[in-house]
C-alpha cells in the first residue's frame, strides 16, 4: 500500500460509481411511470389497477429492507451489489415483454426485491469510505442521482417510448443496468483492499469516524443476532427518522409513479411536453439535495451542533415540501410546475436523511438500522401510490396532493419531537 504523506483520494472514485448505482436504480424503479399512461390503455388498466402497479414494486422492497441490511453487514458490497444490480436490471427487461396485469405486476414485485439491498449497501459504503464531517455532502452526491438521473433521462425516456415503443424502454434502460452491473465489480474495493488507497487516506477516513474495519481488512462485521433488531426497534430516536423516512418516500413517490401521469391526464399536457415539464421539479430536487448536504457538513465544520446542522435543512424542506397542495389551486402549466417544483426542491433538502443512520445507529448495527430505516420509508412504496390511486377514481386528482402535503407535515414533527439530542446509540 502506498504510504505518501499527500493522502490519496479514492474515496471520490467510489462515491462516482455509487452515484451512477443510485441513478440506474430509480430509472429502473420509475420509468414504469414514464410508461403508466400508454401502459394502462394498451392493458385496459384502470386507476386502482395502476396504483397496484406502482405498489408491487414497494410489497418486495420494503419487506426485504431488513434482510438486506442484514446482507449487507454479513457479505462483501462487491459481489453482492453486483448480483443484485444485473438482477433487477434483467427483470427491467423482462417487461417489455409483458401482454397482462399479473406478469406485470410479477416483474414489478421482483425488481423490489432485488433492489433492496442497494440503499444499506451505499449506507455502508459511505460509512466506510467516509469520515463524519464529509458524510452528509457524500449521502447527498449519491442520493442526488436519483433526481439528476430522472431530471435527464425522463425526457430520453419519453422520447424513446414516443419514437420506438413503450417497450422499447424497458430493453434499454435494462441493459444499461446489466452492463453496469458488470462493470461494478472491477470497480469496487473495500478501503483495506483498494491498490489505490494509502496510509493517510485510511488515517484521515479513520479518525473522522469512517469505521474501515482494520482488523478484517473486508466488508464484514458483526453476524446478525435476533436482539440486535429488538435494539434497533426499541429507540425513540430511531422511530423518530423511521417514520420521517416514510414521509419523505411519501413525496418522493408521488413523483416516482404518479407524476407523469397526473400532467398527461389530469393536467393534459402532450407526452413530449410533460416529459420536459417533468424534469424540472427532478432539478430542483438536485440542487436541493446538494445544497442540503453541503450545508449541513459545512455547520458541523463550523462546529454547529449536530441537532440544527443535520435537522434543520430536514425540517425545513419537509416543510416546504407542503407546498405541493398550491397546484391544486392553479391550471396554468407553468404555475403547477413551479409548485411542484418548490415540493420536490423541499423533498431534496430533507433526503439527507440517511445521514442520521450514520451518526445514530450503534457501530455494529449500522447495515441492520439502515435496513430497518428503509423498510419503514419503502412502507411509502407500498401505500402511498394504491391510497393515490382510489383518492383519484373519481377524476379529481386534489385530495392526493392534500394527502402528500399532510405526509410531509408529520415528516418534520417527528424530526422535531421524536429524534431528540443527535448522538450514536451505544450499546452494551
Amino acid at each position: 500500500m502506498n504510504n505518501n504523506a499527500i493522502a490519496t483520494r479514492a474515496r471520490y472514485t467510489i462515491l462516482a460509481a455509487v452515484f451512477i448505482n443510485v441513478v440506474i436504480n430509480y430509472m429502473d424503479r420509475s420509468n414504469i411511470s414514464v410508461a403508466g399512461s400508454i401502459i394502462s390503455k394498451e392493458l385496459k388498466l384502470d386507476s386502482i389497477k395502476m396504483g397496484y402497479v406502482f405498489s408491487a414494486f414497494g410489497w418486495t422492497y420494503a419487506s426485504l429492507q431488513i434482510p438486506g441490511g442484514i446482507l449487507a453487514d454479513r457479505f462483501g458490497i462487491r459481489i453482492l451489489y453486483s448480483i443484485t444490480l444485473i438482477l433487477w436490471s434483467l427483470a427491467t427487461i423482462a417487461q417489455g415483454f409483458v401482454y397482462g396485469f399479473i406478469t406485470l405486476i410479477i416483474l414489478r414485485v421482483l425488481i423490489g426485491a432485488f433492489e433492496a439491498p442497494s440503499y444499506p449497501m451505499n449506507n455502508r459504503i459511505v460509512t466506510s469510505w467516509f469520515p463524519e464531517q464529509e458524510r452528509a455532502s457524500a449521502i447527498a452526491v449519491y442520493t442526488s442521482g436519483q433526481f439528476i438521473g430522472l431530471a435527464f433521462l425522463t425526457p430520453v425516456l419519453t422520447f424513446i417510448q414516443v419514437y420506438a415503443g413503450w417497450r422499447t424502454l424497458f430493453y434499454v434502460s435494462g441493459a444499461v443496468g446489466v452492463l453496469w452491473g458488470i462493470a461494478w465489480y472491477f470497480i469496487y474495493r473495500s478501503p483495506m483492499k483498494h491498490k489505490k488507497v494509502n496510509e493517510a487516506e485510511l488515517d484521515y477516513i479513520e479518525k473522522g469516524g469512517g469505521i474501515i474495519n482494520r482488523q478484517k481488512g473486508s466488508d464484514e462485521y458483526k453476524k446478525f443476532e435476533w436482539v440486535n433488531l429488538a435494539i434497533v426497534l426499541s429507540k425513540r430516536k430511531l422511530w423518530g427518522i423511521y417514520l420521517g423516512q416514510f414521509c419523505v418516500g411519501g413525496t418522493l413517490l408521488f413523483f416516482l409513479t404518479w407524476f407523469p401521469k397526473y400532467l398527461v391526464e389530469y393536467k393534459h399536457m402532450n407526452f413530449i411536453t410533460s416529459g420536459l415539464y417533468a424534469s424540472v421539479p427532478f432539478l430542483c430536487a438536485f440542487g436541493g439535495v446538494l445544497f442540503s448536504g453541503f450545508l449541513s457538513d459545512y455547520l458541523v465544520k463550523k462546529r454547529v451542533s449536530p441537532g440544527p446542522a443535520r435537522k434543520a435543512p430536514i425540517v425545513i424542506g419537509l416543510l416546504l415540501s407542503i407546498s405541493i397542495i398550491g397546484a391544486n389551486y392553479v391550471t396554468d402549466p407553468e404555475w403547477v410546475i413551479f409548485y411542484m417544483s418548490l415540493a420536490f426542491f423541499g423533498n431534496g433538502l430533507a433526503s439527507i436523511t440517511w445521514v442520521f443512520v450514520s451518526l445514530l445507529a450503534p457501530k455494529n448495527l449500522i447495515g441492520l438500522t439502515g435496513g430497518t430505516f428503509n423498510f419503514i420509508g419503502g412502507l411509502a412504496a407500498i401505500a402511498v401510490p394504491v391510497v393515490i390511486g382510489y383518492l383519484v377514481k373519481g377524476g379529481d386528482f386534489s385530495p392526493a396532493l392534500v394527502f402528500i402535503g399532510c405526509l410531509a407535515l408529520i415528516g418534520a414533527l417527528s424530526y422535531v419531537f421524536l429524534v431528540g439530542k443527535v448522538e450514536r446509540i451505544i450499546i452494551d
